[in-house]
């Protein structure tokens, strides 16, 4: 995990972006940095945990409501990303999106 996530008290909601990406880069990791610094001015946007190997990529992004959620979905730059990942970047993906009711933390 390479953030911090500030997250509140549950109640909040994650959404769960797992991928496979095609070969090369082709601007993806430049377009991820903006969507993810984008992402972070977003109202109730909380934070977000990100992990990839050559085979799978997991993005977790943490909100503060379905609203939340939706905005950043219909976000115009975001759709340009979105649409470029379909012709693009990626094999395959899948979004799950859930309501956090609990949490806890280790820190040893």
């Amino acid at each position: 995990m390479d953030k911090k996530i500030n997250k509140p008290h549950p109640p909040y909601y994650a959404v769960i972006f797992s991928s496979q990406r095609t070969e090369g880069d082709n601007g993806y990791g430049k377009m991820s940095e903006a969507m993810e610094k984008l992402a972070s001015e977003q109202q109730g946007f909380l934070g977000m945990e990100s992990a990839r190997d050559n085979k799978l990529g997991i993005t977790v992004s943490y909100w503060r409501s379905l609203e939340d959620i939706k905005n950043w979905k219909e976000n115009s730059a975001h759709k340009i990303a979105q649409d470029k990942g379909k012709r693009e970047w990626y094999k395959r993906y899948q979004v799950r999106i859930c309501k956090v009711e609990r949490d806890y933390l280790f820190e040893g």
